[in-house]
């Protein structure tokens, strides 16, 4: 047996149970200390005089997250793919999927940071954002987007450390490179005194050295996942296994950011409606942005599990052990719950103070109660029912590791995607009010999570019965 064999990462062996809870808890420390330190940025420039800066952000990220999120859909498929070839054992085929996915993560990066670059501004401006709101969230997206090829590329390095099971070294850099953004964050907004571009220079420059650091911790791996700028190549058998997986998250990903940018565009409507003419700062929008970059940690803790599961799931069918496989996806959506649970219910419970960081308070003005209004109901509408959420996520990653991406992304767009468009388009047009925009979003996570489950159960059950129709044609054939 080589020495690359011996350091074979493998999940597809041992307790179940005890290894998620092994590989999970890393993967999620990583995923909040991501969303702590990028509510950091919307806390830190809350400290520039700007009055606008906090609510440019909270616009903005409805666009950026176009990007991020199809990075993050397509990172996906590296994850299974990698995974796959992990437990069928087949070292090659690893190396050359890792280093496909590197090439791939500078064409579409550096494809979709000009993209975004050049189409910021009619988009911000056709979801609604105007005057200093509309240049100040225009700057920030501009500079974002051009660090977009080193964002795909932590993206997809983190995706092959997850594929392995090592959720540690993702953990220690992404940690180490978000201390670093905070402290960048310190220093263009209080020490050099810029608002909007200052923090968004500091989040370029912290991609760029955790992809560095990434890239150089996999060079001197010794196993399957070493990495070599010699072996950089497009394979083309993994490119378009990665974009048979990727593609369709990407999709959905981007397909959700799509909706989310028109009920942006609906807040912003509803903010100009209820904001007094003339108002210093645009209320709703800052309450908005507050309360959605709080649920980021939420959004975050609950999407560490089934990023977990979707390693060992790969593993253990590219092993072909299907029985692991329905116990992986058992307590994948029993841990997926009680994850949701805990952490909707304590970002509920601190409320008050976490949107006390972002200067939005209970006060007297006007404009204040605005604010805190508005962040109270979406809370109201997104945490109580965000265990809907957990499990209609782990359906559908479960779904995509299971090699049904297609049919998982097409049940996403209808669920969500779809669904909430015509909501916006029906229902808040008859009200025209904040309610009727956030209760679009448990009602699409529990149809969605239904239909996904379904899809997860019916998929296992097929690929049993394949294994048992092949047993039973091996016994017939043996003389």
């Amino acid at each position: 047996m080589s020495s690359a064999m011996l350091k074979k990462p493998n999940l597809t062996e041992g307790p179940i149970f005890s290894r998620i809870i092994l590989v999970a808890p890393p993967l999620m420390a990583s995923n909040l200390l991501q969303a702590l330190y990028n509510s950091a940025d919307m806390i830190i420039v809350g400290l520039s005089p700007v009055k606008d800066a906090v609510g440019a952000i909270g616009v903005s990220t409805s666009l950026l997250h176009l990007l991020v999120n199809l990075f993050i859909g397509l990172s996906v498929g590296t994850n299974v793919v990698v995974a796959r070839h992990i437990g069928e054992g087949d070292e090659n085929k690893v190396s050359a999927a890792i280093h496909t996915s590197v090439v791939m993560s500078f064409i579409f990066g550096g494809a979709f940071g000009i993209l975004g670059f050049f189409i910021s501004k009619p988009m911000l401006i056709f979801m609604g954002a105007e005057g200093e709101l509309l240049e100040l969230a225009n700057i920030y997206s501009q500079i974002y987007f051009i660090g977009a090829p080193f964002l795909a590329l932590t993206n997809y390095l983190s995706s092959v450390y997850r594929a392995k099971g090592d959720t540690k070294t993702p953990l220690i850099v992404l940690s180490l490179s978000g201390l670093f953004n905070v402290l960048l964050n310190l220093f263009f907004v209080l020490a050099v005194g810029l608002s909007v571009e200052g923090v968004a220079i500091a989040t370029v420059l912290s991609n760029v050295a955790s992809a560095a650091v990434l890239i150089i911790i996999l060079m001197k791996d010794k196993g399957f996942c070493h990495f070599s700028i010699k072996k950089l190549r497009l394979d083309k058998r993994e490119f378009f296994d990665i974009l048979y997986i990727g593609v369709p998250v990407g999709i959905q990903s981007t397909l959700f950011s799509i909706s989310n940018t028109i009920i942006q565009s609906s807040i912003l409507e509803v903010n100009n409606l209820m904001c007094p003419e003339g108002s210093s700062y645009q209320a709703v929008i800052q309450g908005n942005a507050a309360a959605s970059n709080i649920e980021n940690l939420v959004f975050a803790a609950a999407n560490s599990i089934p990023q977990a599961i979707v390693s060992f799931v790969g593993q253990n069918l590219g092993a072909k052990k299907y029985e692991r496989v329905t116990k992986i996806t058992i307590y994948g959506f029993i841990i997926s719950a009680l994850t949701s649970a805990i952490f909707s219910i304590t970002v509920f419970l601190l409320k008050n103070p976490l949107l006390y960081l972002y200067g939005v308070t209970d006060t007297p003005d006007l404009l204040g109660q605005l604010a805190f209004s508005t962040a109270t109901k979406r809370f109201v509408f997104h945490l109580a029912p965000f265990i809907f959420f957990g499990i209609m996520d782990m359906a559908s990653n479960i779904a995509k590791a299971m090699k049904k991406a297609i049919t998982s992304t097409a049940i996403t767009l209808v669920g969500t995607c779809i669904f909430r468009i015509i909501w916006i388009l029906t229902v808040f047009r008859a009200f025209l009010n904040l309610e009727s925009i956030f209760i679009s979003y448990p009602i699409s996570w529990i149809l969605t999570g239904i239909v996904e489950i379904l899809l997860v159960i019916f998929t296992i059950k097929s690929e049993k019965k394949k294994q048992s129709d092949t047993a039973d044609t091996d016994t017939a054939e043996r003389p």
